[in-house]
């Protein structure tokens, strides 16, 4: 492995590379993504790296890529493919004359990552890169969302909060009774943030007391899926009520023909163009 120390620097990241891990320093600046700014820095274990690849990229670039392990990274979990390259943080991207210097560090991570057979491993048993830090909070559309470490509390917002969370009343929820996060970005349609228990979950987020959704403005990348991964690994390190769920990928058809439903509504209505309707309503069908 390369010296301890060196490290690697490119746009809004640098890989500072140790014996055992490599440390991502993010950059604080107005065009450094949000949720690098959130984050700070983390240190990726070399166990959690599942490959390492190196690309060209757009404009003169190249990007210098760690894979992450399924299972070993609790805010790539709950992100579950959702992230924008953009804001992936285990892409480094550099100006292309850095080229030969990015390959050397690529193959000196992909010797060790092969000395230690991660590859051979498949998915984690753990989560071996930290959880973001807690206590965390963000506004959602309909509620503001807070966790301590041992439990979830929302409280509705009088303004957004749908009639049978006004019913329900404000949640709590104790992680030990928690099986899981699902976290569905804002940047797409109908984003929110679901918590996961052995009774099967209302169908529509909105109506669910154990869901927050997001809006314009609420529930931003860089606030909820941190928390998402907090809460996740929280449960995770219980143990919780039941096995871990994540994301399964695949929802239930009812859930699917509502969503379209609305959509089509929102479609007839103008609200939505004929290719953002086209686009939506096949991303939830390839969810089925």
């Amino acid at each position: 492995m390369s010296r301890m120390g060196d490290v690697l620097a490119g746009f809004h990241a640098a890989w500072e590379f140790e014996s055992d891990s490599v440390l991502i320093r993010f950059e604080r600046g107005i065009r450094t993504p949000k949720l690098f700014q959130a984050l700070g820095e983390r240190r990726i274990p070399l166990g959690a790296i599942a490959g390492v690849t190196l690309t060209r990229g757009k404009r003169g670039t190249v990007v210098l890529h760690a894979e992450p392990r399924p299972g070993a990274d609790p805010l790539m979990e709950a992100a579950d493919g959702q992230l924008k390259d953009g804001c992936d943080p285990y892409r480094l991207v550099l100006p292309a004359e850095r080229e030969v210097l990015a390959e050397y560090y690529a193959d000196e991570l992909r010797a060790r990552v092969a000395e230690l057979g991660v590859a051979d491993r498949g998915p984690a048993e753990r989560f071996l890169v930290d959880a973001p830090s807690v206590p965390r909070a963000f506004k959602a559309y309909d509620a503001k969302a807070s966790f301590d470490g041992r439990a979830v509390s929302f409280r509705w917002f009088w303004t957004g909060a749908s009639s049978a969370k006004w019913k329900a009343g404000d949640q709590t929820f104790p992680v030990a009774d928690l099986t899981g996060v699902e976290w569905r970005s804002p940047e797409v349609f109908e984003g929110h943030l679901r918590l996961l228990r052995a009774a099967p979950p209302v169908a529509q987020a909105d109506q669910d007391p154990a869901a927050v959704v997001f809006g314009l403005g609420y529930g931003p990348v860089h606030e909820s899926l941190p928390f998402a991964a907090a809460v996740l690994a929280a449960v995770r390190s219980a143990g919780g009520a039941a096995a871990v769920q994540l994301n399964s990928g695949r929802r239930d058809p009812g859930e699917v023909a509502e969503r379209i439903r609305h959509l089509g509504e929102l479609h007839e209505a103008g609200l939505v163009t004929d290719e953002e309707f086209s686009v939506k309503k096949a991303e939830l069908l390839a969810e089925l």
